[in-house]
């Protein structure tokens, strides 16, 4: 029988919060049905990758895992939330990414679970209530970005990809309300195509890429968002040495 007093680490896939991936490997893995089980370092259902779970008494040793470096491959896609939906350049993208290291400091964003007197700030922002609070700015350090390649995307070739992402999302994630925003400007941008551009990242703990796709498309003057996140390796956790989960 496996050790139950153990650190494990499992591939989330996308979709899956990380306590539904907790729940799968309960599922897939008798062993732990009744063992105590916590993770360190969260995934969220829109990123795939490596997740630390702390299982049996190594469920009190969570602080030590949770200021890790993480590495990521990222997608970041470019034009949205603009009049024209034009097409940034490519060679101007790469050069912003690949000048990206050393320290930063972005405000958070606002769906994102840090907590301000008590209250995630995605409730703030779903009561609509961002005004009432300041936002607070997250310090990190970029240690190396490596652009993996580009592509153009047609309009009706990302809302096929997004709507089938955002189908596999379980629980209250404004899904309904994000779908139609997205079916809406889509619809709006027919013919148009939009850069997207992959890149790997290494950085302290802490940093939100999300923020770091939204700050790379304010300073190339276009708006930008984060398409696809994997995270690679959490400290020395390897992603082929993780446990897959499968639903």
């Amino acid at each position: 029988m496996p050790e139950k007093n153990k650190i494990l680490t499992v591939y989330k896939p996308l979709g899956l919060s990380p306590l539904e991936a907790i729940d799968l490997l309960r599922e897939k893995h008798d062993e732990y049905k009744n063992t105590p089980i916590t993770y360190a370092g969260r995934l969220d259902p829109m990123a795939e990758g490596v997740l630390i779970l702390l299982t049996g008494e190594t469920i009190h040793e969570k602080e030590n895992y949770l200021k890790l470096n993480k590495e990521y491959q990222a997608e970041i896609i470019f034009g949205f939330e603009t009049d024209t939906y034009d097409i940034l350049g490519f060679a101007e993208a790469r050069k912003e990414i690949e000048n990206l290291k050393g320290k930063i400091s972005l405000p958070l964003p606002p769906y994102s679970s840090y907590k301000i007197k008590g209250k995630p700030l995605f409730q703030w922002a779903r009561e609509g209530k961002l005004g009432e609070i300041e936002i607070p700015m997250r310090s990190t350090e970029i240690y190396e970005t490596k652009i993996q390649c580009g592509r153009e995307v047609a309009a009706k070739e990302l809302l096929v990809e997004i709507t089938e992402k955002i189908r596999l999302i379980n629980g209250d994630f404004r899904q309904k309300e994000i779908l139609a925003k997205w079916w809406e400007a889509l619809s709006a941008a027919n013919g148009e195509k939009f850069l997207a551009v992959k890149f790997t990242i290494a950085c302290s703990s802490g940093t939100y890429v999300r923020s770091i796709a939204h700050n790379l498309g304010q300073r190339l003057g276009a708006c930008a968002i984060l398409l696809n996140l994997k995270r690679t390796k959490v400290g020395d956790f390897e992603i082929n040495k993780s446990i897959l989960l499968v639903n």
